[in-house]
């Protein structure tokens, strides 16, 4: 039934709530983005009946949140997509992610890290053996990468936002943002090691909210030598649950490093970063540490 109100038929929050407003449905958007497109892995994942799930399904693909794509023809089996609608939902899942992690689970502070017991830091610790479901991130100039290379091992270091040259910086307050300040130590750090991180089979990627045009006047004002993508569709924060605060209207990453394999399994997590050069250190050491776990040092 609707629950829509003739007196709300102007109101976008009803009409939008009309598509998403049940506790299940951006349950099943949440876990389309982390990777999980068949019936019975979206049904083991979020415990519902096969029946409850069938119908949301249904209700999402009408709607045009989901896409169904065949896998199997006989017997006919589809996998579900999100489709330009669907990745349009992807803000309001960042947007209840960081309500929940500020203020329920939290104090309400505004922060670009977290405490080492929190409840958030025990979530992206988690992440270690998850897989990075298939993406493209924009570079500048309009073209798109995979932010997992085709070497042993990726070091993706997220970092909330540079400033840009010529521009206007950070917004009012960024310094007095736990955990904010230092995105340019971390990239000319990354940048200053990069060959260690090619001795062990690694390529260095970074990641932030910003675009990538700010991103690319950053990356030529200071000789990086590596690729800086834009998360500013929120593809990457929405497939690993990443944590984000938001700072002058903006979702920004919080300061965290991954290390995947070619397989495109997480491996390592380094989460919170207190020390941000000495993070770079850290992220050297545990790939090291993998390399020679693998063989691939012997």
């Amino acid at each position: 039934m609707r629950r829509i109100q003739l007196s709300d038929a102007d109101c976008a929050i009803a009409q939008a709530l009309d598509v998403v407003g049940d506790w299940w449905t951006l349950l099943i958007v949440r876990d389309v983005a982390r990777g999980r497109h068949r019936f019975d892995d979206l049904q083991a994942g979020l415990g519902m009946s096969r029946k409850v799930l069938a119908e949301r399904l249904k209700m999402l693909v009408d709607r045009e949140v989901l896409a169904r794509h065949a896998y199997l023809a006989h017997p006919p089996r589809h996998e579900y997509r999100l489709t330009s609608t669907g990745q349009a939902l992807l803000p309001v899942l960042v947007a209840l992610q960081d309500f929940g992690s500020t203020w329920v689970l939290g104090d309400g502070t505004l922060s670009a890290t977290a405490p080492i017991d929190s409840a958030e830091t025990h979530r992206v610790r988690a992440l270690v053996g998850t897989v990075l479901p298939a993406m493209r991130l924009p570079l500048a100039g309009g073209a798109a990468i995979d932010p997992v290379a085709a070497t042993p091992y990726t070091v993706i270091y997220c970092y909330p936002g540079t400033g840009t040259p010529g521009g206007a910086g950070h917004p009012p307050g960024w310094a007095a943002i736990p955990g904010a300040v230092g995105c340019s130590l971390e990239a000319c750090t990354y940048r200053d090691r990069l060959a260690e991180f090619a001795a062990l089979g690694a390529t260095v990627h970074g990641i932030s909210t910003q675009r990538s045009d700010e991103q690319a006047a950053f990356a030529d004002a200071e000789r990086i030598g590596f690729p800086l993508l834009s998360d500013a569709g929120l593809e990457f924060v929405a497939a690993l649950r990443l944590p984000t605060f938001r700072a002058a209207g903006t979702d920004r990453l919080k300061r965290l490093t991954l290390v995947i394999d070619e397989r495109r399994v997480v491996r390592g997590v380094l989460y919170p970063i207190a020390d941000v050069a000495g993070s770079v250190s850290d992220a050297l050491a545990l790939v090291s540490t993998l390399a020679a776990g693998s063989g691939r040092l012997a």
